[in-house]
């Protein structure tokens, strides 16, 4: 059984994934976890809370995503791979965004400290996938490659930016086009 905070997160990653920050309130999570809206100021005072530990666990979890990869396939390739089908996946058919992207969208209304979560979530993806593409000019697993820090910084908004498109069109045939390039090289 879920304990309600983890039920809350659930309820609000998903809810700002396919409506973004701003197309959900905390009578909506009362709704879809069964309790009163004041019930959640308990566990989350303001909604700048609310998305500060979302990002939190976000940043956990694709962190957490990214050792299994490392531990899981041995050149740059098959990590570049894997990570694009976790983007891929995250699309739910083009139905959600990945949180970041579905956050930042409504920059202005999210607090310093999201923001910066953000940042420092996007700066850890960068960095991983530098290592990425480090490792790609040492096993050749990714071919015509340009310096690893530009590499991995095009990738990232490739992924999100792919995001973007498929979810306007909801469908992950947009996606699917716009990392082909990609893939390809791998």
């Amino acid at each position: 059984m879920t304990d309600t905070k983890t039920a809350l997160l659930n309820v609000a990653e998903q809810a700002a994934r396919t409506r973004g920050f701003d197309g959900f309130s905390y009578a909506d999570l009362a709704d879809a976890v069964g309790i009163r809206k004041a019930s959640i100021h308990y566990h989350f005072p303001t909604k700048a809370a609310l998305s500060a530990a979302l990002m939190d666990r976000y940043h956990d979890a694709l962190k957490a995503d990214c050792d299994r990869i490392d531990a899981a396939w041995p050149t740059a390739g098959q990590r570049l791979l894997a990570l694009i089908d976790i983007y891929r996946d995250a699309l739910s058919g083009g139905k959600t965004l990945c949180l970041c992207v579905a956050l930042i969208g409504s920059r202005e209304s999210l607090s310093d400290e999201v923001i910066q979560k953000i940042s420092e979530f996007r700066a850890m993806m960068v960095n991983w996938l530098i290592r990425v593409f480090e490792l790609a000019a040492q096993d050749g697993s990714i071919s015509s490659l340009g310096a690893a820090p530009a590499e991995a910084r095009a990738a990232l908004a490739l992924l999100e930016g792919a995001h973007l498109t498929a979810r306007a069109e909801e469908s992950t045939s947009s996606f699917n086009q716009a990392v082909e390039l990609l893939e390809a090289r791998c």
